[in-house]
């Protein structure tokens, strides 16, 4: 081997060196103080390159690093002294007494944007084929699973360009890094690659063996680096002088002590001088540097505290930026805190004046009462006291609203949202008899024929119960919808539904017709003489018991009619918007609205006695009003229910009042 050194008009210097075996030259050059010097060693085969591998070496290392051909099939150079072979062999002093394993080589390489390096990984045992990639065919660098499922190497997919995946041809996106074979990698055995070296097969492919005179040492790859960095094998640079030649890292301290090359102490200002220590004792004389080097010293110093000083700045900055995102955080979470109490206030300012209104229209309406009774009271003409209606018992046992009162001789039957039927004794007890089960829905009406009683629930069918067994007869199946409403009338049963009124026969229990052309659900049917009269959203029809045909449509408002009532003189209705509404009965023409409820009209009954004639309404609002049909006015309000009073039942001048708080009144 020969060695050659060229000194270029820039002050740089470079070592070229040849192997004639395996064809590979080697060139260093050293530039100004400022960069490292950089060792590029070439392989030459057939008068062109294969590869460039440069050594980039600073005073503690020489890293190695190759820049790989287009089909990835690289070798590794070989670093030459000036006397011979730049080897680990030539540089190391002390030999291995043995080695114990040599492998093939297997490579990994990883691209990035800025580089391509090639590092030696020469495995103790050879991997599992699973952990290599199928694009590179060499063990995965930074595997990532990619939206087919399989796994490459990042650098594949994102240096090759490959848009479709080779196993099943499906486009190629990389989804996320596949951790348990990066984990699996980083557990595999390796040798320190400076205890490594070329193998000589005379192929165009490089592959590398155990050097028994490199390191010994054996790491998993995910502890190379820190290895590598102590590796006391590796390459390193005197740093007294680059003429120097190189060494390794444990013979770095032996040769210190008789190196006879030295730099001018001024180095770090610029002076480029070398040589041994005489010389450098010589050209401190003549050095530039000396004269000023007090005036250097103290700007070091200076610019050294400037620097601490802008690192305590930048920690102050740092510091005051977190607090400004602390504060940040913090303000934030006090507007959404203020937000949701202004909300808060809105909701309850909203719900103030909404009991406000209706303490009003209360005070209002006991107002007008306070009026009526006065006018009754002192008014002129025959000084007339109106009996006053008072609650006289409660009946208990429900556990849940109740929809549906019947009576029938001294028995009073309820239905509730429990989905039972209770019997009430009203002569003597004033207890339950008996609780009827045999509904799965609430029971939403009943009513009674010679000795049964029919109930109509949610669950869509209507029992038929003995009234002296007080035992489930029969049942009737042929609503699709919850029965709202039952009424009988010449042995026939109507049940009203969503937008439909069925007919059945109660002798043979069979569907005689279906009364259609209603608007909404039916919630309210009385039978009065010749005509069934039904209730549905704003309108009151009147049907032929004769025909079953509609002859009449009364058109209401104030939305769904609740309940109806029918006398001799009126057909009375109350409606969902709180009011009652009074049509003449001959005639069909409008001729009162009551008002006086807050809340929808559930349930009317009228009570007539000699001389006078009594109205009853159930609302929403948890009240009983009594009204005077005479005169059209207010006559008393009952308030002791504690929920929306839903239905009324009368018998021999007592009025039944179920309600959403789960109980049954007796008023008198």
């Amino acid at each position: 081997m020969s060695g050659v050194i060229h000194n270029s008009m820039e002050g740089s210097r470079s070592r070229s060196f040849e192997t004639i075996n395996s064809k590979a030259r080697m060139e260093t050059t050293f530039g100004s103080s400022a960069y490292a010097p950089v060792t590029t060693i070439k392989r030459v085969e057939a008068d062109h390159y294969i590869y460039d591998t440069t050594l980039e070496r600073n005073s503690a290392s020489l890293t190695c690093v190759s820049a790989t051909s287009a089909d990835r099939d690289v070798d590794s150079g070989t670093a030459c002294s000036e006397k011979g072979n730049f080897d680990i062999s030539s540089l190391k002093k002390h030999h291995r007494t043995s080695s114990t394993i040599s492998a093939r080589s297997l490579h990994s390489i990883s691209t990035t944007a800025d580089e391509e390096e090639e590092e030696i990984i020469l495995f103790v045992d050879k991997p599992s084929p699973k952990l290599f990639c199928p694009l590179c065919r060499r063990v995965f660098k930074d595997p990532v699973i990619t939206s087919c499922g399989h796994t490459f190497c990042q650098a594949c997919i994102m240096a090759r360009g490959v848009e479709k995946c080779p196993l099943d041809d499906n486009k190629l996106s990389i989804v996320v890094a596949n951790l348990a074979v990066a984990e699996q990698i980083g557990e595999l055995y390796i040798h320190c690659k400076y205890g490594c070296r070329i193998r000589a097969n005379g192929g165009g492919v490089v592959e590398h063996e155990v050097d028994s005179s490199g390191c010994p040492m054996k790491t998993k790859i995910i502890n190379r680096r820190e290895h590598e960095k102590n590796c006391q094998y590796a390459p390193t640079q005197c740093p007294n002088s680059l003429q120097c030649p190189a060494l390794l890292k444990m013979d770095l301290p032996e040769h210190l002590k008789t190196c006879e090359h030295s730099r001018c102490p001024h180095q770090a200002y610029g002076c480029q001088f070398e040589g041994n220590n005489e010389q450098v004792r010589s050209h401190l004389e003549t050095c530039k540097f000396e004269a000023v080097k007090e005036f250097l010293k103290h700007t070091d110093s200076k610019v050294g505290e400037l620097h601490s000083a802008l690192r305590e700045k930048d920690q102050e900055i740092s510091y005051l930026k977190n607090m400004i995102v602390k504060l940040t955080e913090r303000v934030d979470r006090m507007e959404k805190t203020v937000d949701i109490r202004i909300d808060l206030l809105d909701e309850s300012q909203t719900k103030l004046s909404s009991d406000l209104l209706d303490s009003r229209e209360i005070v209002t309406t006991l107002q007008n009462d306070l009026s009526t009774v006065e006018s009754r009271l002192w008014g002129v003409g025959t000084f007339d006291i109106q009996p006053l209606f008072k609650c006289k018992g409660t009946f208990v046992g429900h556990t849940g609203p109740v929809w549906a009162l019947c009576v029938h001789g001294e028995l009073l039957f309820s239905g509730s949202s429990d989905k039972t039927i209770k019997v009430w004794d009203t002569l003597t007890t004033y207890k339950c008899v008996k609780t009827l089960e045999g509904h799965t829905g609430i029971v939403l009406a009943l009513c009674t024929h010679d000795k049964k009683l029919f109930s109509g629930s949610a669950d869509c069918v209507i029992n038929i119960w003995s009234i002296e067994t007080l035992e489930l007869l029969d049942s009737i199946h042929g609503h699709e919808n919850p029965v709202c409403t039952l009424v009988t009338k010449r042995n026939i049963l109507f049940s009203g539904s969503l937008k439909k009124i069925k007919v059945w026969n109660l002798d043979t229990l069979e569907l005689v017709r279906e009364m259609t052309g209603l608007n909404h659900w039916v919630r309210a049917l009385v039978a009065c003489d010749s005509y069934l009269y039904s209730g549905s959203y704003q309108t009151i029809k009147l049907w032929d018991l004769d025909t079953l045909e509609c002859v009449r449509v009364l058109q209401t408002s104030g939305g769904s009619v609740y309940s109806l009532a029918v006398t001799k003189e009126y057909i009375i209705c109350g409606t969902y918007e709180n009011c009652i509404q009074v049509w003449d009965v001959n005639t069909h023409k409008l001729i009162e609205t009551l008002n006086g409820h807050v809340g929808t009209v559930y349930a009317l009954v009228v009570l007539s006695a000699p001389g006078q004639t009594r109205l009853f309404s159930a609302s929403y609002d948890r009240s009983l009003r009594v009204w005077n049909l005479e005169t059209f006015t207010c006559l008393q309000t009952l308030l002791r229910h504690q929920g929306s009073v839903s239905t009324l039942a009368l018998s021999k001048g007592r009025i039944f009042s179920g309600a959403v708080d789960s109980t049954v009144k007796v008023w008198q």
